[in-house]
């Protein structure tokens, strides 16, 4: 069975997760049937869809009416008709083992021969519940996050017996509804966001316990200090206490005594009103950057970076799938495997032996593959190589958040490459554009294009997480990259395909010309955090559409469509996606032909003549008029005006 012979899907399970899978089948042009045992939950179920649908449907984000996606959906009962012309079963039942088997049991007796069989458990192996059925092969797991309509990341998981052929149809129909999939190549418990995120929890617990930390304290340092979207308390309030305690309790795994308290005394987060924080008598995470310092970060990265080592050591994920799982599944700032070379591996590795050393908790016994890359001098970043390989032959690789190429014709081809964070602004691509920037002072670039990875996004934004601990004057201090972009010497053109939204859309100002296709949609979404925009985007979207308009998308902080952006003289063009990329040909092969030093003087011109008064910025034109009209490329040009011929332009 291959990705494209799936026509069919059914989603066993009307609750929030399985009505939410079925609506994004469905979204992804697939014939879906949701089923449940009771007729009024799959109802329950199909009105959630048929509301979400419509909530998209209002904000653009879906490419047809709603009534058209719910026409695709099928509510049943009966199990038997459900499965009968299913080719892949999504299971989203609740997390027994024994209910899990009956289902599987009688989808292999009324399905079809090759239906594939995937369960969304989140805790139960996968190898356990293809025990209930004689073609263990067919059963795969894909974990879903939640909600998930939202959230993109979903784990492909083999079981003991799980072919080859199931677990690649799986990943690919995954991508082929939208979503992320990464390989969980072994069937481990927790996968691999929650094997990597389950010392994120309970470590902050133990510290806490031996009153070297506070749940603030904790909670305000990983977040203010190290990015991170939320502290560890406050995910675990939010994600139920209780989960994570018979998580750890399943696993045989010992259990702070903090986390015991608050099971015993029902305060399970967010559900029950208390946790560690206050929600009906109070106002929930009340920490502030004020509670941040003096934690001891390391002791909690090093044991996710463990885990790391630990998941590939034993072949069960490639540092890039778990990097991508964190990122998109945890909302990490960076890849645990990233962060690890970039703290240091013979760092993280001292750490944990000095832990276990003090301690004798299993919890800190370094893994062998740790060990093993730390011993062959594999230490990271600062050493060329760690659970990545950076001293590479290939200029390209010495950038981590971006890939570029000089092509024979002249052009400097940029790509921002941080897809799962929708190739949004961190402080190290900011870096990483402004040195790539200076690429363009060769001779051999005559134009520059800038693009985002993936087809979501050019870039939507700063990844404010990426730049924690960091004071705000220097978060804004990164206005020079908007200007290293908008002073390039060489013409540049931003390649929109998707969202443009606050940095991103500074980025897209800076560039000479900018292209889009019809779905894109570009803002400045500041506002709504209380921020404006801080790359000089209030004073460029101004010059540009004029004071009118420019406060109408600053003050309102809303999103406009590809269209209103080229009514308004934002975008230079708005284009199908099927047209996409030759109307940037077009572009770009006018700019290579031209003359070099005249495309050069006239961006000079322009650019300074903007600011100046008219008297100033006509001196500045006719200054470099009467330079040009010396340049071989002038004489060039009128030789081959008055031959009737294409010039040959020398830059000279």
């Amino acid at each position: 069975m291959e990705a494209e012979d799936v026509q069919n899907v059914t989603v066993l399970g009307a609750g929030s997760m399985g009505h939410g899978i079925a609506e994004v089948a469905a979204i992804a042009g697939y014939d879906v049937v949701l089923r449940d045992i009771e007729d009024d939950i799959v109802q329950d179920g199909y009105e959630n869809i048929e509301w979400s649908l419509e909530k998209l449907s209002d904000k653009g984000m879906i490419g047809e009416d709603a009534d058209e996606v719910m026409s695709r959906i099928t509510p049943k009962v009966d199990l038997e008709e459900a499965v009968e012309d299913a080719d892949f079963v999504v299971e989203a039942a609740p997390e027994n083992l024994d209910i899990k088997h009956d289902i599987f049991s009688d989808v292999e007796e009324y399905a079809p021969d090759h239906t594939i069989m995937a369960t969304n458990t989140s805790s139960l192996p996968i190898s356990d519940i293809a025990e209930a059925v004689d073609e263990p092969e067919r059963v795969v797991g894909t974990h879903f996050f939640n909600p998930p309509v939202k959230m993109d990341l979903v784990e492909v998981i083999y079981g003991k017996e799980t072919s080859d052929e199931t677990a690649e149809c799986a990943y690919d129909l995954m991508e082929a509804w939208d979503k992320t999939a990464i390989y969980v190549r072994k069937d481990v418990r927790g996968f691999v966001v929650n094997t990597v995120m389950g010392p994120f929890m309970d470590e902050p617990a133990w510290m806490v316990d031996a009153g070297e930390a506070t749940v603030r304290q904790a909670d305000a340092t990983m977040v203010y200090d190290k990015g991170y979207p939320m502290g560890p308390f406050e995910l675990s309030d939010m994600t139920g206490i209780d989960i994570g305690y018979h998580v750890r309790k399943e696993a045989g795994n010992p259990v702070p005594d903090l986390v015991e308290e608050k099971v015993e005394n029902d305060e399970l987060g967010k559900k029950t009103g208390k946790g560690y924080y206050e929600y009906e008598d109070g106002e929930g995470p009340d920490y502030t950057a004020d509670d941040a310092g003096d934690f001891d970060t390391l002791r909690i990265e090093a044991r996710m970076v463990n885990q790391a080592a630990y998941l590939v050591g034993e072949d069960v994920a490639t540092p890039e799938d778990i990097d991508v799982g964190v990122e998109l599944g945890g909302g990490f700032p960076e890849g645990i495997c990233r962060r690890g070379d970039k703290i240091g591996l013979d760092k993280v590795l001292d750490k944990l032996e000095t832990l276990h050393e003090e301690t004798g908790a299993q919890r800190y016994e370094p893994h062998e593959y740790l060990v093993e890359l730390v011993e062959e001098g594999k230490t990271g970043e600062d050493a060329g190589e760690g659970f990545y390989t950076y001293d590479s032959d290939d200029e390209e690789d010495d950038y981590h958040d971006l890939n570029y190429e000089i092509t024979d014709d002249g052009v400097l081809e940029i790509e921002l490459d941080r897809p799962t964070r929708l190739n949004s602004l961190s402080a190290n691509l900011m870096e990483e554009i402004q040195d790539v920037i200076g690429k363009a002072e060769s001779d051999d670039v005559l134009c520059v294009t800038f693009e985002g990875a993936g087809d979501r996004a050019f870039c939507a934004g700063a990844d404010v997480t990426s730049f924690a601990g960091q004071d705000p004057i220097d978060v804004v201090g990164g206005e020079p990259v908007f200007e290293t972009v908008y002073q390039c010497e060489k013409p540049t053109i931003a390649k929109i395909d998707g969202y443009c939204l606050g940095g991103g859309f500074e980025v897209a100002l800076a560039c000479d010309m900018r292209i889009a296709t019809e779905g894109s949609e570009f803002g400045f979404p500041e506002i709504d955090l209380g921020l404006i925009p801080g790359g000089g985007g209030t004073q460029r979207i101004t010059r540009l559409v004029g004071e009118t308009r420019a406060k109408e998308l600053v003050f309102r902080g809303e999103r406009i469509s590809a269209e209103k952006a080229h009514d308004w003289g934002i975008i230079n063009r708005a284009v199908e996606k099927d047209e996409f990329d030759d109307t940037v040909g077009e572009f770009v092969d006018d700019i290579v032909s031209g003359p070099p030093l005249a495309l050069k003087v006239a961006k000079m011109a322009m650019n300074e003549g903007r600011d100046a008064d008219l008297r100033t910025a006509l001196t500045i034109e006719n200054e470099g008029f009467g330079l040009l009209t010396t340049t071989d490329d002038m004489m060039e040009g009128a030789s081959a005006f008055m031959e009737d011929r294409e010039p040959e332009f020398e830059g000279e």
